[in-house]
């Protein structure tokens, strides 16, 4: 964790820019109905809910986190790696983004 805390640092000292109101507010919406549903699935647990219903509603957790994490690297694109190319700073912002997408494809 220490390395991607670190790495997520490096990111963010590349450019000034940040996600949009709209991007930051569409991700926090996303975040908690993910909230709620893992909330639910949890409880679903408790009340020894079948193996295949958990897993369904485990997968729709996925498929929701999976989704928030295109929006955060649309908006990371649309925002600071734009920033960074404007400002002369392409080749750190190349840098940070293909990290971002290594690591973001190792985890689906």
């Amino acid at each position: 964790m220490a390395i991607k805390a670190a790495t997520s640092r490096q990111l963010k000292s590349t450019s000034s820019a940040y996600l949009t109101k709209v991007t930051r507010e569409d991700l926090q919406a996303r975040l908690a109905r993910i909230e709620g549903h893992v909330r639910a699935v949890r409880e679903m647990l408790e009340q020894d809910e079948s193996c295949e219903d958990l897993m369904t509603q485990l997968a729709a957790v996925r498929a929701a986190t999976t989704q928030a994490l295109v929006k955060l690297f649309e908006g990371h694109m649309e925002t600071c790696v734009r920033t960074c190319v404007q400002t002369g700073k392409g080749p750190e912002a190349l840098g940070g983004l293909k990290g971002a997408l290594t690591t973001m494809l190792r985890q689906m």
